[in-house]
């Protein structure tokens, strides 16, 4: 450690929000270079090698071949797939010294299909699934988190390219079976959940989310079966629909000042005059519709309203919504937007002058709840008034449905209808059944069996290769610092001298370095003279190396021991010194 480019740090930094970046920033292994972007150190840099290498034997396992693309990419490729737009001011753009457009790659769904088209012509040299590992950039509009959220990160993405759907599914159930194996040999928990494709666009999609609190996706899963779901991607049981006829006429009342839904139970719970509409056990949140209208701003440059319906006791979930939407970019209407649709009164909207067929023309999308037949108390368009008794599907008519509410923890399971509970997680990998998107865009056809030619269909498959090693350490840290799983460490064994400057246990520390080097294990030895013992026992703490050896008073004893500490777990033990190597050739795995 007295030649080590390392500098440990006693304060947080003072941006750091997670554990992960604080504990990273203060043992050494990161420093901020730029708002989302960092430089890796040595100690830092040997962590991400050894994760890297994880990655990439699991995939070379699993008979993926790797290349190599630049980050650096034309425009072309992009505006074919209408990406160059739909990215939005997410894509990082600049032009070369002669005007040409390029983009610093996001992703490289297209020039993986134009590699292919280049090369293979023929349904005979199908299937085939290339990856990479490489940077990644994000113009985030606020990166945080460390190495969790940035505007500059690693991935390994992979692709593969098959003939028809069912060789698409066999490529699928190959790369989740690695990424299976990938996450359990990087000791990082994990669960597998439905998803959205988003911009990536395709069919079926998975991710793969470590449960950590820190995490800024949030996910549902069942207490009886084994349903999981990324929120965006969760379904709503929707009541059947039911018949129309014979419901009571709709009854307007005044109901002053009940912009808000819990004012509106007020007004509803204190009345005697509805006894045709009243639940019999009171009004609720739920039997209201309340009504938000929206500015979507699409990429290409126009805008739309859209007016959303949902029960009164949900809220909108925003992530949930921007899934439906994207690439669109919701906004809440302000009072420009209302002064262009006088007729409609906000906190007292209602349904009748919502939907394509009515006199605004604002499309109207429900949540699935509002199923025809389904009765409610909505706004009346006119102030302090609400009408009672709307029934859809009779007294109006949405232009069809949205999942834009949010979970809560005990709705029902879309699987078996048993209770959901949400947690927080950070997504570590996500597989898609991308199909024939990119390959129709960019004209990735072979001949078939047949002699016919075939448009090629595809997946993709993503794991953050630098998040993961941010994850790692928020999944293992405790109190005291970092705590990495042997394999992905940057060293087996951390020596700490417990001893004065130029006393024995000195000369026994270097040998023990030298002998557990040459039996195949990788050594950090703190030969520092100018700190004391007590700063080298923290900083051991601090870095988080798995095998702690202790060269104290104890080596120069009859007969010499050393202790050795798991950082894991805090077990000690004292070992003889000539039985050290072997001992912790057996504790590191190494034979």
């Amino acid at each position: 450690m007295t030649s080590l480019f390392l500098r440990t740090l006693r304060e947080d930094p003072a941006d750091a929000e997670v554990p992960s970046h604080r504990l990273m920033v203060r043992a050494g292994y990161i420093r901020r270079a730029a708002p989302g972007g960092f430089t890796w150190l040595p100690l830092g840099w040997l962590v991400y090698r050894n994760v890297e290498a994880v990655v990439r034997a699991e995939m070379d396992a699993a008979g993926f071949q790797e290349v190599h693309f630049p980050a650096l990419l034309p425009r072309e490729p992009f505006e074919a797939t209408g990406r160059w737009v739909e990215y939005g001011e997410t894509l990082f753009r600049l032009q070369d010294r002669r005007g040409n457009d390029y983009l610093l790659a996001p992703t490289h769904e297209e020039m993986f299909t134009l590699l292919v088209k280049d090369l293979f012509s023929s349904y005979r040299d199908l299937p085939v699934s290339l990856y990479q590992i490489q940077t990644k950039y994000r113009d985030e509009a606020r990166p945080r988190a460390g190495l969790l959220r940035g505007r500059e990160f690693v991935m390994k993405d992979s692709y593969s390219f098959d003939i028809d759907d069912q060789g698409l599914q066999a490529s699928y159930d190959r790369h989740r079976e690695a990424y299976i194996s990938t996450f359990t040999r990087l000791g990082l928990p994990f669960v597998i959940v439905s998803a959205m494709s988003g911009a990536m666009g395709g069919s079926a999609s998975e991710e793969f989310l470590a449960p950590l609190d820190v995490g800024e996706d949030t996910f549902v899963r069942c207490r009886s079966c084994d349903y999981a779901a990324n929120v965006e991607a969760v379904t709503t049981p929707a009541p059947a629909p039911a018949s129309t006829e014979n419901r009571p006429t709709p009854q307007q009342i005044l109901t002053p000042g009940a912009t808000s839904i819990s004012r509106l139970l007020e007004n509803l719970n204190g009345r005697t005059d509805l006894p045709d509409h009243t639940p019999v056990d009171g009004w609720q949140g739920s039997d209201t519709l309340k009504n938000l209208l929206l500015r979507l701003d699409h990429p290409e440059g126009h805008s739309e309203l859209l007016a959303i319906g949902l029960p009164g006791d949900r809220e909108v979930d925003m992530k949930r919504l921007e899934a439906q939407i994207s690439p669109a970019v919701a906004t809440p209407c302000g009072p420009e937007e209302f002064s262009e649709h006088p007729q409609l009164i906000k906190g007292f909207i209602g349904p009748a002058l919502l939907g394509s067929g009515s006199a605004t023309g604002i499309r109207y999308l429900v949540d699935p709840r509002v199923a025809a037949g389904t009765v409610w108390v909505s706004g009346a368009d006119r102030a302090d008034h609400h009408v009672v008794g709307v029934v859809a599907g009779r007294d109006f008519h949405p232009d069809g449905f949205i999942e834009a509410a949010e979970i809560t923890d005990g709705d029902p399971c879309p699987s078996c209808g048993e209770q959901l509970e949400s947690a927080r997680g950070i997504e570590i990998g996500h597989i898609f059944q991308l199909g024939r998107k990119y390959a129709e865009a960019l004209g990735l056809s072979v001949t078939g069996p047949d002699g016919d030619q075939v448009t090629v269909t595809m997946g993709s498959y993503g794991i953050g290769v630098s998040r993961a090693v941010a994850a790692i350490a928020e999944a293992t840290a405790d109190d005291l610092g970092l705590c990495w799983p042997r394999e992905i460490a940057p060293a087996d064994v951390h020596i700490v001298i417990a001893a004065k400057a130029g006393s024995e246990q000195f000369g026994i520390a270097e040998q023990l370095a030298a002998d557990l080097e040459a039996a195949g294990l990788r050594v950090l030895c703190d030969d520092r003279t100018d700190v004391s013992v007590g700063v080298k026992f923290k900083d051991a703490e601090l870095i988080g190396i798995p095998t702690i050896l202790v060269v104290g008073r104890g080596a120069t004893a009859e007969p010499p021991t050393v202790e050795i500490k798991d950082r894991a777990t805090s077990e000690r033990s004292d070992v003889a010194l000539s039985e050290v190597v072997t001992h912790l050739r057996a504790v590191c795995g190494v034979r």
